[in-house]
């Protein structure tokens, strides 16, 4: 199948844990206890440019971390400034039932609700959606790297107005996702490029 001019959306809060659960390197080596593979941003927007005329990049910030706005500067360097969108992670409530405090490894606080720990989010859900709408113009592929099924909607809308589709994902995905691409990529079959 042909894929022309291919416009790719980099979901990277989603691409930045394709491989938490691996347990084995590029070569099929088991890691070391307690390290795992990494995303390298640099060699992501390589990859990218071999076939897409252009990508966009989306991820959660944290403007008190110093960590997270160096990696501003690193993806901005990779992808170009006018290329990357952010917007600051917000820190979600999360109760804990009985069950969950004996295993949770977060600091824990207490309201008059009970006790809770707080998970930073940042969905780029919407934010890619239009704008995957609002360019369609610019393109005749999408290429999505994600493993999110909330984009399923998105890609059914962008098929039956003739767009091709492209799917790059980690791990295992919701079958509804996988059934609505034309071309789906593991990226585990990636690491070793």
């Amino acid at each position: 199948m042909d894929f022309p001019r291919i416009l790719t959306f980099v979901d990277f809060a989603n691409v930045n844990h394709w491989f938490v659960h691996d347990d084995k390197d590029e070569n099929g080596d088991p890691l070391p206890a307690g390290s795992r593979l990494t995303v390298d941003v640099d060699k992501i927007a390589d990859f990218l440019r071999l076939f897409s005329a252009d990508t966009r990049f989306y991820y959660g910030h944290d403007p008190q971390n110093p960590k997270s706005l160096g990696f501003t500067f690193v993806a901005r360097r990779a992808f170009g400034k006018n290329r990357v969108f952010t917007k600051p992670i917000q820190q979600i409530r999360h109760y804990l039932n009985p069950a969950e405090i004996s295993t949770n490894t977060r600091t824990v606080s207490t309201d008059s609700t009970g006790d809770y720990v707080l998970i930073p989010k940042c969905n780029f859900d919407v934010e890619i959606s239009v704008d995957a709408i609002r360019l369609m113009n610019a393109y005749d592929t999408i290429c999505l790297l994600s493993s999110d099924a909330d984009f399923v909607s998105l890609l059914r809308y962008l098929k039956s107005k003739g767009k091709k589709t492209i799917l790059i994902k980690g791990g295992r995905i919701a079958g509804s996702l996988g059934a609505v691409v034309d071309l789906k990529i593991n990226a585990q079959d990636l690491t070793g490029c």
